[in-house]
């Protein structure tokens, strides 16, 4: 979370930079995350995974491992809101969250729109927030894809409203094959390219963040919420998700676009 997933954020929320320069688009990185808010235990949920028995198939626990201690409190899971304190941002919440033995392996961006003050569709929308706001998706992999998930209406003489996606799917989009992430990273390194790495002082703003509440949790010895192998993650990352006001991706009943 706080290297890869940090580092999407503030490619996601930099301002425009002055030109496409590594040390340009790094100085939009930097001041996003200076300006990004200390982070609260109060916002922040841990987990970690324990054994689960699915049909006849049974899935270890984290402390079940031989050198792991059986009462750990590794977290191997973790949920985080964040606020970027600037003038576009001001108020907007950022929800991360990642881990292991989770119920699939994705990593994307979702944009979820505010609600339209006024709106003339309330009726027809009702109380189901899913269907209440548009949602830009931008899935970095795998099957990296971008789409826009919007409400229409359906053909005919009423007002019904559906939910549709516009779609671009890389791969069915573009025949030739995409370099994984790891090829291209190598690439750069061999050429000199240095945009998509980190700079020293984007590395310490970064640790700055996290530094703080690592400690705290230390300190307090704050025992990480269980949950099953396969599963969606701790009950607790809803609650952060619903306090917020804010979907989490993987509950919306979309496993493949």
């Amino acid at each position: 979370m706080q290297n890869h997933l940090l580092q999407i954020l503030a490619l996601f929320a930099m301002e425009t930079p002055v030109s496409l320069d590594a040390e340009d688009i790094r100085n939009e990185k930097v001041k996003v995350l200076r300006s990004m808010r200390p982070l609260q235990l109060e916002d922040v949920v841990t987990g970690q995974y324990k054994s689960h028995v699915k049909g006849d198939t049974r899935y270890p626990g984290y402390t079940d491992d031989n050198t792991v201690p059986k009462n750990s409190l590794t977290p191997t899971f973790a949920a985080a809101a964040l606020f970027i304190d600037n003038a576009r941002w001001d108020g907007v919440p950022f929800l991360m969250k990642a881990g292991k033995a989770l119920h699939n392996r994705r990593a994307e961006i979702r944009v979820q729109f505010r609600h339209v003050p006024g709106n003339l569709y309330k009726r027809n929308f009702g109380t189901d927030l899913d269907q209440a706001t548009n949602e830009l998706v931008i899935r970095v992999q795998p099957d990296e894809a971008i789409y826009l998930k919007i409400n229409n209406k359906i053909p005919g003489l009423g007002m019904r409203l559906d939910r549709s996606n516009l779609n671009l799917h890389y791969a069915a989009r573009y025949s030739s094959e995409i370099p994984d992430a790891y090829e291209r990273l190598l690439l750069d390194a061999i050429e000199g390219e240095r945009r998509l790495f980190i700079r020293s002082d984007e590395l310490d703003a970064a640790w700055s963040l996290f530094t703080p509440l690592l400690k705290e949790l230390e300190f307090r010895k704050v025992a990480p919420e269980l949950y099953p192998y396969g599963s969606r993650g701790p009950v607790g990352a809803h609650y952060l998700a619903a306090k917020y006001n804010v979907r989490w991706g993987d509950i919306s009943g979309e496993l493949r676009q």
